[in-house]
Formats: C-alpha cells, sequence, structure tokens
C-alpha cells in the first residue's frame, strides 16, 4: 500500500471524508495516544508542572487530548483544514492554526517549553512543486531554524515519524543541527516488525539535563517483545474506551446528569470567545442551570 505522503499533498489527502475516518478509527486512536505518551515521556518535563505546548501536525486533536489529560496547556498547527475542523467540532481545549509548518514558524522567541509532533516529519521531505525554494531540504531549514528559535532554553523537540531511508535521516537530522539543536534518533523495539518506531529527540542548550554536559545523552529506545506489547496496549486501550463510555452512562442506561456543569460551560463559553465566536451568551447567575420542563 502506497504510503499517504506519496499521493497527495496533506491538505489534500485529509479532505472532509478522510479526516473524519482517520479520527474516528479507534486504532489510530490507540497509536496516537501511545505514541504521544511515548513522545512526552522523551520530552523529560519537570513533574508537577503544567508546560506551555506546541503540537506540531495536530490534526483533530488525538495528541492534544493526552496533553491535557497530563495538566499541559498547548497551541496545536495543521495544514490540512478539514482536520482543524473536526478538531473544532471535537471541542479540544488547545488553541489552533491553519499553517504551512514548511515555510516556518512566526512565533515569538521562547514561546514554547517543549513540542511534539507525531507522523508529520515525512511529509516535510516531498517536494509539491520544482521551485528551489520547496525542496525538501529548503522547507526542512525554514522548519527547525524558526521551531529552534520558538523554544525555550533548556527545552526539547519530539518527533515520531516514518523514515523512507537511511538517507532521509541523514538530512533530517544533519537539517536540524544546522539550525542549533543538539540530540539524535531514539528507536523503540528496533527488532520488530510492527511495533518498531522512531523519534527524533532534538534538545535546545542542555535540554533540560541537571548534568550540564556539553554532549547531551540521547536516551535509549525500549527494548522487548514489541509486538506483544503493542498487541496488549492495543487491548487495554479498548477496554479503557468501552470503560469511559459506560462511565458516562447510569445503571439504566441512561447518561448520568450534571456531566456538564456551571464550570464545564464557563470554561467552553471563554475559550469561544477567545477564538472570536460570535454569538456567545453572557455569563449570569443562571449559567449551568437545569431549567425546569414547560408544559
Amino acid at each position: 500500500m502506497s504510503r499517504p505522503e506519496y499521493e497527495a499533498p496533506p491538505e489534500i489527502y485529509y479532505g472532509d471524508a478522510e479526516a473524519k475516518k482517520y479520527t474516528n478509527n479507534s486504532r489510530n486512536q490507540a497509536i496516537q495516544s501511545q505514541m504521544t505518551e511515548r513522545a512526552l515521556e522523551l520530552l523529560n518535563l519537570p513533574p508537577g508542572k503544567p508546560a506551555f505546548l506546541l503540537d506540531i501536525g495536530c490534526g483533530s486533536g488525538l495528541s492534544g487530548e493526552i496533553l491535557d489529560d497530563e495538566g499541559h496547556v498547548w497551541v496545536g498547527v495543521d495544514i490540512a483544514p478539514s482536520m482543524l475542523e473536526v478538531a473544532l467540532e471535537r471541542e479540544v481545549e488547545g488553541d489552533l492554526f491553519l499553517h504551512d509548518i514548511g515555510q516556518g514558524f512566526g512565533f515569538r522567541p521562547g514561546s514554547f517549553d517543549g513540542a511534539i509532533s507525531i507522523s508529520v516529519l515525512q511529509w516535510l521531505c516531498n517536494a509539491d512543486t520544482t521551485s528551489p525554494t520547496s525542496s525538501p531540504y529548503a522547507r526542512l531549514t525554514r522548519f527547525f531554524t524558526t521551531l529552534h528559535a520558538s523554544l525555550t532554553n533548556s527545552s526539547r523537540a519530539v518527533f515520531q515519524f516514518y523514515p523512507h531511508s537511511d538517507d532521509q535521516i541523514r538530512m533530517i537530522m544533519g537539517v536540524a543541527q544546522k539550525a542549533g539543536f543538539q540530540g539524535g534518533l531514539v528507536v523503540d523495539y528496533p527488532n520488530s516488525r510492527k511495533a518498531k518506531k522512531y523519534f527524533l529527540c532534538l534538545f535546545v542548550g542542555n535540554g533540560g539535563s541537571s548534568s550540564g554536559a556539553a554532549k547531551i545523552q540521547v536516551p535509549e529506545g525500549l527494548q522487548g517483545d514489541g509486538d506483544a506489547i503493542e498487541e496488549s496496549r492495543a487491548v487495554k486501550y479498548e477496554s479503557s474506551r468501552r470503560t469511559s463510555k459506560s462511565d458516562l452512562r447510569g445503571s439504566k442506561g441512561k447518561k448520568r446528569k450534571n456531566l456538564k456543569d456551571r464550570d464545564w460551560i464557563l470554561r467552553k463559553k471563554e475559550l469561544y470567545r477567545q477564538r472570536g465566536k460570535g454569538g456567545v451568551p453572557r455569563d449570569s447567575k443562571f449559567t449551568g442551570r437545569r431549567r425546569k420542563p414547560e408544559f
């Protein structure tokens, strides 16, 4: 089966139908959850302290939900309008930007405490035009240079991606190092056919290392029977989904009351106001109150 990045540019490949299909697929949800959790582990953020993170290629917000669960605040960028539309329908908590990461970022220097990216980096290695400024090398250079400036000192950026070849890996790492990053490649379950995953772990400054050494030690990849671990994770994720769905229902199959309490409603209204959505009702003492039935 052909890889998606070879079929069409991402903003075309992920149209309305494909965006919803990808988001609603339980297997995609499980894989996205696992890889986001692993990326957060490699970020090595201070425990118990919320961070301001950049989700590169955020799509419909599947990774952002994991960031929310961990207590972090995030901003997502993606080039596919249909993916961002699904994210808005799902009412994700992060702020969303429609943006081509190959053109670089315009964030203020030192804006983010870290960055993650799941299954995105390989898309930058394909040229959609013959223009020299649209070559993979030029797009990667703009991307990594502006990303480096957007991160705080001692922060990290972790990219899970699917490289096509060793030459592609060398090109990506070479451009990242020229942009000022340190770090290297982390390969989880290198001997597994299904569970093998590539993570590019990049450091700004000392990458949060307490040793202060000039050469930062790249984290080691996970070892073991990756196929068995992958299968058990998929089963665990599916069972957790069923449990969470059953928690939303009472003993007689009816939805529990007060799932959307006053605090939840106020947060959503404030989020809509920040995004410039019109027609948001004013807050009052009646906000969130259950109305009596009318006869």
